[in-house]
């Protein structure tokens, strides 16, 4: 029974589908493109998913258990395995072996290179849930591997990526499986003589402040945060910290942040998905705003456009219209302030801004 699984595994990666959600007595549903679809026609039994979960370790007595699978066409899992309403469940992460590069994702490629070559700092890549941060850090990543000799330690949950060592060495870490924390996977991987450190997410206070600590002690560290725009990011891992100690965030964040990239997935003309990305590089006035508290004054230094590394949402939404790679009422769907949007694009002829036949 064990095949069934396994051909569904094989045929959401066949559609490419990231995730692949396993209920008794329904169909079995995919996550393609950030959407749910059914994958077949045919209900899951009891005995096909009490087969998956003894083929994976798991018992009766378990209400939740994280495990792995290995497909028959060589694709790799994470899986957790679960109860609901007294039934089992398991949801199925693909673990990607091929990473896409800078230049397919479309992303500021150039600036991120700049960022990763850098012998120490704090990159942050932020956004909303499923907007693309670890695949954006992923390509940053693969790009360095072909680059030059680096010792990369990584902390995620859960590994997305698997990484082939080729000028560097990857060693990677899943919470849960191989260290009990962010926090804890970040204090060992100092003493692991690393150059490069990523965190797959600040989430609590004492994550944050190893962090800052492996960055002042001289590592590169690269991380993601869930946030909205370049500002919330900054505000956000201030306000991680009690009020007391915020005067020596700033202090540090001024002078070891190298730069936040903040992306949004929005739908194209041809049906696909494309990250249009907040961009922002620490460096001139923006250290004396950070140092001051300033945050918000940052926003300023992105809607000014005399800095090609300073970006604002709105400039790069405006420049994927006039490329006609986004329809108009897509981007102001899109856009915190559609208003600004309009004015941006006064004077552009409709046929530039309307989908390509």
């Amino acid at each position: 029974m064990i095949e069934t699984i396994d051909n569904l595994c094989v045929a959401m990666r066949q559609h490419d589908a990231s995730d692949l959600f396993l209920h008794e007595g329904r169909v079995p549903q995919i996550r393609l493109k950030g959407q749910l679809m059914t994958l077949g026609d045919a209900p899951l039994n009891t005995q096909t998913l009490d087969a998956f979960w003894k083929y994976c370790g798991g018992t009766a007595q378990m209400m939740d258990f994280d495990t792995s699978y290995l497909a028959s066409d060589g694709g790799r899992f994470r899986v957790n395995l679960f109860h609901q309403l007294g039934q089992k469940g398991a949801v199925l992460r693909q673990i990607k072996i091929s990473i896409p590069s800078l230049e397919d994702l479309q992303l500021p490629a150039d600036l991120l290179r700049t960022w990763v070559t850098r012998p120490s700092g704090l990159v942050i890549v932020a956004g909303r849930t499923g907007s693309g941060k670890s695949t954006t850090l992923a390509a940053t990543l693969d790009w360095l591997n072909k680059q030059e000799p680096k010792h990369i330690v990584t902390v995620e949950d859960p590994i997305e990526y698997l990484f082939h060592s080729e000028y560097c060495l990857f060693t990677q870490r899943e919470v849960g499986l191989d260290t009990k924390s962010f926090a804890e996977g970040l204090r060992r991987a100092l003493r692991q003589s690393p150059d490069v450190i990523l965190v797959g997410e600040i989430r609590d206070r004492e994550t944050a402040e190893t962090a800052l600590h492996a960055v002042e002690t001289g590592h590169l560290v690269l991380t993601t945060l869930h946030s909205a725009n370049v500002v919330e990011t900054v505000e956000r891992l201030q306000l991680i910290f009690p009020e007391e100690e915020r005067l020596g965030v700033q202090r540090l964040l001024s002078n070891l942040l190298l730069g936040v990239v903040c992306q949004r997935l929005i739908p194209t003309v041809d049906g696909g998905l494309r990250p249009v990305c907040e961009t922002f590089q620490n460096e001139g006035v923006s250290r004396k705003y950070l140092l001051e508290g300033r945050t918000r004054e940052l926003r300023d230094i992105l809607e000014r456009g005399d800095d090609p590394a300073n970006l604002s949402f709105l400039q790069a939404l405006a420049t994927e219209v006039r490329n006609g790679t986004i329809n108009r009422d897509t981007a102001m769907e899109h856009c915190d302030n559609p208003m600004e949007l309009s004015r941006a694009l006064r004077g552009i002829s409709n046929s530039s801004v309307e989908p390509k036949n």
